[in-house]
C-alpha cells in the first residue's frame, strides 16, 4: 500500500524509554543548522508554549570549513576537535541556549559526531571553525588531541582503504580511515565532549560515526549516568543517505500534503518519542551537472548563517522553512500531548489508503490517501459534542477556524474528506471540543 510505503519512507520516528522531556511533552524538533541564539529565542517564544519537549541541534563541535562545494550541510559532520564553536555560534551562545531552553522546559539534544574525524582528503592547515590546526592525511588533530595511533586505518576492506560507495553497508559501517580507535579514548574517558555536554545540561541525541560495534559499557566508561540527564541514541547519518538527510526541499502541493499526512500519522501513533524536522529552503537547481540539493548549507551571507526571522503570519523568513510552525504539524504535536498514555483503538481502513484510528477516549484521526473521496461514519470513542478539526483550523475563544466535527452520544461521527483537499486528513481531540 502506498500509504504504508510513505510512512516507512519518512524515517522520522524513533523510540526511547526515558527521553527526559518534561511530563506531558512528547515530541522534539530538529532545528537543523539553526544558530544557538535563534534556538534560545524559539524555545521561549514558541516551542515551550506549543508543548514541544526538546530540540535536536546540529553538531556543536569544531568542524572543517568546506569550500568546495561551498559550505555544505555535511561540513558539520567533519570534526576537527570538540571545541564548541561552529557557524551556529560559540560556547557562550551554546551555554546561553541550553540554559534558556531548560528554563522553559525544553531540553537540548546534541547531535554528537564521534568515532571519526574529517576525511583524509581535507588536507592540512587551520581551515576550521575554531582555527585549530589539523593534518588529516597524517591523522593529526592536536585540538583533541588525536594522532595516527588512535585510528583504525586497516579496518576498511575496500581496495583504497576508504569509502568507495555508500551503497556498500560494510564500507559505510567501517567508515574507512576516518574511524577512531575505541580502545584508547572511549574506555578511559578521554573523549570529553559527552561529559562536557552533560555538564552543560544537554542530552546526547545521536552518536554519529561507526555502528559502535566496539563500544561496551559506554555509559559507565564515559562517566555519566541517568542522573546527569545525558542519554544516547545510536544512529549513523551515512546510513540514512537517500532518506532526505540534510535540509528540506521546496515541496510541491502534492509533496507537502503527503509530508504533512505522514508526520500527522507519526504524531498520532503511540510509538516512542517523535521528532519533527525543521530546516531551510533548498532552491532546486543544478551546478556543473550536480544537484545542489545534495549538499546545500543553511541560508547565509558569505558563509555567515542568517538569522531566523519571524513573519507577521508566524511563518519564518530569511530562507528558513520552519515546518514545526505549520498549523498541521504544531497542532498534531499538541494532539500527541493530549492523547499521551491512551491506548491505540478503533482502527478502520477501506482495504486501500483510507485509514482511521483513535487514542482511547481522547483523540481520533482520519486519513484519505486514495484517489477518490472518503465519506463514512466511524466510531471515534470520544465523548459527545462538537469538535474543531485541528488540521484545517484552530480552536480560538471557543470557536473553530476550520472544519467542525459532531460526535454523537454513541461516539460515532460522520467524516467527509475530498481526495483533492489541501490536507486530506482530520484530527480531533478532547481539548479541541467546542
Amino acid at each position: 500500500m502506498k500509504f504504508l510505503l510513505l510512512l516507512s519512507a519518512i524515517g522520522l520516528c524513533w523510540a526511547q524509554y526515558s527521553p527526559h522531556t518534561e511530563q506531558g511533552r512528547t515530541s522534539i524538533v530538529h532545528l537543523f543548522e539553526w544558530r544557538w541564539a535563534d534556538i534560545a529565542e524559539e524555545c521561549e517564544r514558541y516551542l515551550a508554549p506549543k508543548g514541544f519537549g526538546g530540540v535536536q541541534v546540529s553538531p556543536p563541535n569544531e568542524n572543517l570549513v568546506v569550500t568546495s562545494p561551498s559550505r555544505p550541510w555535511w561540513e558539520r559532520y567533519q570534526p576537527i576537535s570538540y571545541k564548541l564553536c561552529t557557524r551556529s555560534g560559540n560556547e557562550t551562545e551554546f551555554r546561553d541556549m541550553v540554559t534558556r531552553c531548560n528554563n522553559v522546559g525544553v531540553r537540548i539534544y546534541v547531535d554528537a559526531v564521534i568515532n571519526h574525524m574529517c576525511s583524509e582528503t581535507a588536507g592540512s592547515g587551520t581551515s576550521s571553525t575554531c582555527g585549530s590546526y589539523f593534518n588529516a592525511q597524517n591523522r593529526e588533530f592536536p585540538g583533541v588531541p588525536y594522532s595516527a595511533w588512535d585510528f583504525n586505518d586497516a579496518k576498511c576492506t575496500s581496495a583504497s582503504g576508504g569509502i568507495e560507495t555508500y551503497n556498500d553497508a560494510a564500507q559505510v559501517i567501517d567508515l574507512g580511515g576516518e574511524a577512531v580507535s575505541s580502545n584508547e579514548y572511549y574506555e578511559n574517558g578521554r573523549v570529553t565532549e559527552f561529559k562536557y555536554g552533560a555538564k552543560l545540561g544537554t542530552v546526547i541525541r545521536k552518536l554519529d560515526g561507526e555502528k559502535m560495534a566496539y563500544l561496551k559499557n559506554w555509559g559507565e566508561g564515559w562517566g555519566f549516568m541517568p542522573s546527569d540527564r545525558a542519554l544516547a541514541f545510536v544512529d549513523n547519518h551515512d546510513n540514512q543517505r537517500g532518506h532526505g538527510a540534510g535540509g528540506t526541499t521546496i515541496l510541491t502541493f502534492w509533496d507537502a500534503r503527503m509530508y504533512k499526512m505522514a508526520v500527522g500519522f507519526m504524531l498520532a501513533h503511540p510509538y516512542g518519542l517523535t521528532r519533527v524536522m525543521s530546516s531551510y529552503s533548498w532552491d532546486r537547481y543544478y551546478e556543473n551537472g550536480d544537484d545542489v540539493n545534495n549538499w546545500m548549507g543553511p541560508p547565509n551571507d558569505d558563509g555567515v548563517t542568517k538569522e531566523v526571522t519571524i513573519n507577521e503570519d508566524t511563518t519564518c523568513g530569511n530562507g528558513w522553512v520552519c515546518e514545526h510552525r505549520w498549523r498541521q504539524i504544531r497542532n498534531m504535536v499538541a494532539f500527541r500531548n493530549v492523547v499521551d498514555g491512551q491506548a491505540f483503538t478503533n482502527w478502520w481502513d477501506n482495504d486501500s489508503n483510507q485509514v482511521a484510528f483513535g487514542r482511547g477516549n481522547k483523540g481520533f484521526i482520519v486519513f484519505n490517501n486514495d484517489d477518490w473521496s472518503l465519506s463514512t461514519t466511524l466510531q471515534t470513542g470520544l465523548p459527545e459534542g462538537t469538535y474543531c478539526d485541528v488540521i484545517s483550523g484552530d480552536k480560538v475563544d471557543g470557536y473553530c477556524t476550520g472544519t467542525q466535527v459532531y460526535v454523537s452520544s454513541d461516539g460515532t461521527a460522520q467524516f467527509s474528506i475530498s481526495n483533492s483537499a489541501e490536507d486530506p486528513f482530520i484530527a480531533i481531540h478532547v481539548e479541541a471540543k467546542l
